[in-house]
């Protein structure tokens, strides 16, 4: 009979961590560790699948092939381990969970929370509302979601802090550099990134015009796929399709944005863990993207 190896489920969270965190030292930070006790741990994780998992260039840790392999697995067993631990301390998780999600996010990201969450929380109903910030944020303020995912706002303040990612310039060509009036394809005002667009412009003295104005992001990217425009978005809402413009030389760098939950005074536990699978999906996207880009 074949010897049986049983990895430790601690080792693959070690693992992910050194790998999400992109280092040794912030491992150890979000574990509560020392830098020795990560470095342990990892060593131990390859002696018991005698492979090297990770190697240490000039600029950072890269992962063989090996442990490539391993990530893919170790994110599956982890979410397992996690959502067993969650349906059997939480038996009675049961009832109606109202969200509202920023539709830029929704493309991206939901469609595997979901899943998540479902399997998990088998018996917990949904409902999801997506839409821009300012449309959301009069049914939060009346008690119709029981979370909110959405940057600030005027009126949307004192969230929890979940991820902060980079605004790009966009569109479906050179739509910067020829140095005439910019045509904007943007979401309505008070919309940040038409903000930021504008303001950015206004700096240059570059005239501008706003040439398609949508209410949701999908209309936005058909309306870049069209050629009508350049607009700034996040990352996470840049489709494969749409390139990432470059500005030209004296633009200012573009502010990040800051995706918040939004939570009523009262404590809601399926809340906090629907938050808790986002905060892991928004942070693996992150780091394929980079990978991606890389």
């Amino acid at each position: 009979m074949n010897e049986v190896t049983n990895v430790d489920a601690t080792l693959l969270r070690c693992f992910v961590a050194v790998i999400d965190s992109g280092g040794f030292t912030s491992a150890a930070e979000r574990l509560g560790l020392t830098q020795s006790g990560v470095s342990v741990r990892m060593r131990r994780l390859e002696e018991e699948l005698d492979t090297r998992l990770l190697v240490r260039t000039s600029r950072r840790l890269e992962l063989t092939g090996e442990g490539e392999l391993l990530l893919g697995y170790a994110r599956r067993i982890l979410d397992l381990n996690d959502e067993l631990v969650g349906r059997l301390k939480n038996p009675d998780l049961t009832g109606l969970l109202r969200i509202g999600v920023a539709d830029y996010l929704a493309p991206i990201s939901l469609g595997r929370i979901l899943k998540r969450f479902r399997t998990a929380f088998p018996k917990m109903r949904m409902q999801i509302l997506t839409g821009l910030g300012q449309t959301l944020t009069p049914a939060f303020d009346r008690g119709d979601l029981d979370l909110l995912i959405a940057g600030e706002g005027e009126t949307l303040t004192d969230g929890q802090p979940l991820f902060e990612e980079d605004l790009v310039w966009t569109g479906s060509g050179d739509g910067l550099s020829d140095g005439g009036t910019i045509s904007l394809v943007t979401l309505p005002l008070p919309c940040r990134f038409r903000r930021a667009a504008i303001d950015a412009l206004e700096r240059q003295n570059r005239p501008w015009t706003v040439s398609l104005q949508s209410e949701s992001i999908s209309g936005v990217h058909e309306g870049l796929r069209a050629g009508l425009g350049v607009s700034v978005l996040p990352v996470s809402a840049v489709p494969d399709d749409l390139e990432r413009l470059d500005p030209p030389a004296g633009f200012d760098a573009l502010p990040s944005m800051e995706l918040h939950a939004f939570s009523p005074k009262r404590r809601n536990r399926a809340a906090d863990i629907f938050v808790e699978f986002l905060t892991e999906e928004l942070l693996e996207s992150s780091i394929m993207r980079r990978r991606l880009a890389a």
